[in-house]
């Protein structure tokens, strides 16, 4: 066990997990799991997280402060920005693609559509919204009783608690300037923002200047804090090799925290709910893993030609395991750059960088599942988007993904702005919510890889990649090295 790398000992932990999770569901053990063993996946988080803010802040100091011309700061940022802008919409048209094509809501049962119809129509008219496409069931005879009763339980569905929490979220979201995001950037306190993972842009905002005012200041001046920034930096890097030593252990834990909660003692409803949302499920799948294994690689190939297709998996393997696994890319952010630097070759200026600034507004896994999750939900209830509203999404799910966290599920969240700017019913997220930690953990290795391959391209232009292909490449995370 010892020889093997590191991310086929995350594999094994994942797989052990999920066999534990679905045994122990079996037995009854499933209360067992969940108190005993799923806190350990939840200190395995905690631990990336504590690591990933300081990380960002320093690497992004040291990083811009290295870089030593103000001229190649900026060039480097534009390009970055640019490049997660192109692969973002890229994404999100990959979806719309694939939902309209395959059209996985108009595969459910037709009454039940028809229902679902009723149901928007019902909210639609206590909202005051116009309905779509300007069919009404409503005033169908046909449909009055049947309407009736859809009204009362309608009532009742929208009391659902984590909903309405989502809501109010994205309610406060939507009843600020339309530069509210521009103002968030900026922190007023910023040991507050240290305290936050959600306010990680602010943090990377007070980096990025700290940075540039060291670039302004006689080298004699900034020389000691850069010394003090790269050794703090040395620690953190040095606490990623030690919890990962013992990632294995704590995937376990998480994934058979995370299988137990979901099927609880009766296995059956694991089965039950995939079953109704395998259509939705499959469309995702296949449009991340398109973006993994087809865009990107593609987009490298155009732009790195010594890199080859199989290098840069093998390269990013553990970040992209443990993305799967912990559905987090600020928790990953600590791995991934690990593996750019040691494994691609990539110099340390370049992804202290890029890769902090990916991990928060690059999310294309995010987008491209908003995407089809709209649509998705707009056939489930006999609703056709027409081009423009189509479009509207695009440019809603483009700026939502920027502002996700890069924590987990953290999309369902910006998938109601996305909702609300279509005029379609937010309460609806309730209705993918059983497989959404399943597919965030794809979502998650999407944006990983996506931060990966942006970052090799932005280092090869500016001539800071040293890549170095064998058949070995070095074990990232290796304390004897």
């Amino acid at each position: 066990m010892k020889k093997l790398a590191l991310h086929w000992k995350i594999l094994i932990g994942m797989t052990l997990g999920i066999i534990w999770a679905l045994l122990s569901s079996s037995l009854g053990w499933s209360a067992f799991t969940i108190n005993w063993i799923d806190p350990f996946g939840t200190i395995f988080i905690n631990l990336l997280k504590l690591i990933a803010v300081p990380l960002v802040l320093f690497s992004i100091i040291g990083g811009v402060a290295n870089i030593g011309d103000p001229k190649s700061l900026g060039r480097m940022g534009g390009k970055t920005l640019f490049i997660y802008l192109i692969t973002t919409v890229m994404a999100i048209s990959l979806g719309l693609l694939l939902v309209n094509v395959v059209k996985p809501g108009k595969l459910i049962d037709e009454q039940s559509r028809i229902d679902n119809r009723i149901s928007y129509e019902i909210w639609a008219a206590s909202e005051g919204h116009e309905v779509k496409d300007g069919i009404n069931y409503l005033k169908d005879p046909q449909f009055f009783e049947r309407a009736q009763e859809i009204s009362e339980l309608t009532k009742s569905e929208l009391k659902e608690a984590s909903v309405s929490d989502k809501l109010e979220k994205a309610n406060k979201q939507q009843s600020v300037s339309p530069l509210q995001p521009l103002v968030d950037i900026v922190p007023e306190n910023f040991f507050a923002s240290l305290s936050n993972n959600g306010l990680m842009l602010q943090i990377i905002f007070f980096a990025l200047f700290f940075g540039i005012c060291l670039l302004f200041i006689p080298n004699e001046k900034s020389q000691p804090v850069l010394t003090l920034v790269d050794g703090i930096n040395e620690v953190f890097l040095k606490m990623v090799d030690l919890v990962m030593q013992a990632a294995p252990f704590f995937v376990f834990a998480l994934l058979a925290g995370v299988v137990s909660k979901m099927a609880g003692d009766d296995i059956g409803k694991v089965i039950e709910i995939f079953k109704g949302l395998s259509w939705y499920s499959l469309i995702v799948l296949v449009g991340l893993l398109l973006m993994i294994f087809v865009v990107y690689p593609i987009i490298l190939k155009l732009f790195v030609k010594k890199i080859p297709y199989l290098g840069f998996f093998k390269a990013m393997g553990p970040a992209q395991t443990l993305a799967f696994s912990t559905s987090s890319s600020a928790a990953t952010l600590p791995v991934t750059m690990e593996c750019v630097e040691q494994n691609l070759g990539v110099d340390k200026k370049v992804s202290s960088f890029v890769l902090p600034i990916g991990a928060t507004v690059n999310m294309d896994g995010t987008s491209l599942y908003q995407a089809v999750a709209v649509i998705f939900l707009a056939q489930m209830h006999m609703i056709d988007l027409t081009i423009g509203q189509q479009l509207t999404v695009v440019v809603t799910t483009t700026l939502a993904s920027i502002g996700s966290a890069a924590v987990p599920s953290a999309g369902l969240v910006m998938l109601i702005v996305v909702l609300n700017s279509v005029g379609l019913n937010p309460v609806w997220i309730a209705i993918i919510f059983p497989v959404d930690r399943i597919l965030d953990m794809f979502r998650t290795v999407v944006n990983v890889t996506g931060d990966a391959t942006v970052c090799t391209i932005i280092a090869d232009g500016e001539n800071m990649l040293d890549y170095h292909d064998t058949k070995n490449p070095t074990e990232t995370f290796d304390l004897d090295s």
